[in-house]
């Protein structure tokens, strides 16, 4: 048992709003359900960044390499399908780089490396397992030239204000010459969106419904998963899509590990995670505020999605820390 599962879950359950950290999403069985979610029609974002990098990984690649030889740092690299293109795209331009992917999962790494070590022998391939702070805080600026890449629209599950806050980690770890590839959902119809977060064969509905599992599992809990309902809402004005999970009934759930019991009464959310989709102005705010400046963007045909180079400068972190104050 994780303390600081136990601890997140205690503080979550004991809101006035209750709230589960996507952050434990992630177990092994977590995994498996996030791959089906990519791969599900309703989820658009996988396939329109796999077609921007695809078909544009070459520009892509170019920009990248434009100012010589680096480390590409890939936090959340996932089991690394998506990446395989931009990999290929880099390697045709040169060959003094290598991939650093970063996870949390030590089973997605694992399967990162089965994914894409057997076709690419001539990948150097350095897997770090951890967490994105943990690891961006071993980061000096300026040891060698580095690369991030964020990609996925991983950003907008930190929410408005983690977001700034993430990026400006990321932004503490690099020197000027060094660069952010970073994926970005764009706002479209509430009905794609609401569909993507809510497919037709239940993955996304068994991927929240899987953290009450692990908390049966590995805190003692007694949640009865059919008590609870996957709802996931958009607002298209503010680009939020939102997940719950929301109690049917009028229930009580004891959690053994924690020596508490949690009352929920009927209709109650527990707030699950949010996915941020963004308009031409959040980006450009975005950027300048942790600290960097727009380089490249690269855009799907539909325009649903954006992968960017920013670029990180001197003058860009002096604008960041003057937003600050």
């Amino acid at each position: 048992m994780s303390t600081e599962f136990a601890q997140s879950v205690a503080e979550g359950l004991s809101a006035d709003e209750k709230w589960l950290s996507s952050r434990y999403f992630y177990d092994a069985r977590g995994d498996e359900l996030f791959q089906a979610i990519m791969a599900s029609p309703e989820y658009y974002l996988t396939d329109c960044e796999f077609e921007i990098l695809r078909e544009q990984g070459d520009a892509i690649a170019a920009v990248l390499l434009e100012a010589g030889p680096c480390e590409f740092i890939e936090l959340g690299s996932g089991d690394g399908q998506k990446v395989g293109h931009l990999l290929d795209a880099l390697h045709r331009r040169a060959d003094d780089w290598v991939y650093r992917p970063v996870d949390i999962s030590a089973n997605s790494l694992e399967l990162l490396a089965a994914n894409l070590s057997p076709s690419r022998p001539w990948l150097r391939l350095d897997p770090i397992a951890g967490d994105y702070h943990e690891v961006l805080e071993g980061f000096t600026p300026g040891e060698a030239r580095r690369v991030f890449l964020f990609l996925g629209s991983n950003l907008g599950n930190f929410g408005e204000h983690g977001s700034i806050d993430f990026l400006r980690e990321v932004r503490a770890a690099m020197a000027p010459g060094d660069a952010l590839l970073i994926g970005l959902d764009l706002k479209k119809a509430p009905e794609i969106v609401l569909a993507a977060y809510n497919d037709a064969a239940g993955h996304t509905r068994d991927f929240n419904l899987n953290l009450l599992a692990r908390i049966n599992r590995e805190l003692g809990a007694d949640f009865d998963l059919g008590q609870f309902e996957h709802r996931p809402e958009y607002n298209p004005e503010t680009g939020a899509a939102r997940s719950f999970l929301v109690s049917r009934q009028q229930q009580s759930v004891n959690i053994a590990a924690l020596g508490q019991t949690f009352v929920f009464a009927a209709g109650e959310r527990i707030f699950m995670e949010v996915s941020q989709k963004y308009d031409a102005a959040m980006i450009k705010a975005l950027c300048a505020q942790s600290g960097f400046q727009p380089g490249a963007a690269f855009y799907d045909r539909k325009g649903w999605f954006t992968d960017q180079v920013w670029l990180a400068s001197e003058l860009a972190a002096d604008a960041a820390e003057k937003t600050e104050t």
